[in-house]
């Protein structure tokens, strides 16, 4: 690399998707709270608020919207970046562009009324989840395959896929075996909240398996003719 070439460090990308998720959930819900537009518990334990019911209204929903529209922009774009460094793998991105895709969707219409937009925020949610946890598994299969990650990153990543299908799994035979909906609804919700942590701290996991290798992206300076 010439002295006036710059290389741009690739792991904020991914790092930036968990911040940006995690502070517009626990944001968007704390200013919920606050405007008395839902109740106050620990999400992750007693279940009272889904992540969509806790940024659907006020100044918590522009909040979530402003942060999780960039992030599904930023989904995009490292499953773009991840198809370049792989050399490969367009069933991954065509997988990874969807779940962002979805993601925008979803929080677009999050706090919308109306039988379509409940139609689209319900499977926005669907497809984000199920489509990025199978590019995070694709994507796992070719690094380990091609070495393009350290052991420790990939056993990492392996454990929140792993814990990503059991909740998956519990949720669904939670669904069937709990007659109770008001105490159904308390599972689904946490499930969702820990769900959700699981996905974007797999993307923290990615960021900091791409700072290890040093990926990078070269900007070369051409001299003018």
């Amino acid at each position: 690399m010439n002295a006036d070439d710059a290389r741009l460090p690739l792991w904020p990308l991914p790092l930036l998707i968990a911040v940006l998720f995690l502070v517009a959930g626990h944001a968007a819900y704390l200013l919920s709270i606050q405007a008395g537009h839902v109740p106050a518990c620990m999400p992750y334990m007693e279940g009272c608020v889904s992540i969509s019911r806790a940024a659907r209204h006020g100044l918590g929903n522009h909040l979530f919207r402003m942060l999780v529209i960039p992030c599904a922009v930023l989904h995009a774009l490292v499953w773009w970046l991840a198809r370049h460094w792989l050399r490969g793998g367009r069933l991954m991105l065509a997988l990874g562009a969807m779940s962002a895709m979805a993601l925008a969707v979803y929080a677009t219409f999050l706090g919308t009324e109306g039988e379509a937009y409940r139609f689209l925020r319900r499977y926005g949610v669907v497809v984000y989840f199920g489509f990025g946890y199978l590019a995070q598994l694709a994507l796992m299969r070719r690094a380990s395959r091609m070495q393009a990650l350290p052991a420790s990153v990939i056993a990492w990543m392996s454990w929140i896929a792993m814990a990503m299908l059991v909740l998956g799994v519990a949720n669904v035979v939670a669904g069937l075996a709990v007659a109770d909906p008001l105490a159904k609804d308390r599972w689904e919700n946490v499930f969702e909240w820990w769900l959700g942590l699981l996905m974007v701290g797999w993307y923290g996991v990615l960021a900091l398996g791409w700072r290890r290798q040093g990926l990078a992206l070269e900007l070369k300076r051409h001299d003018p003719l």
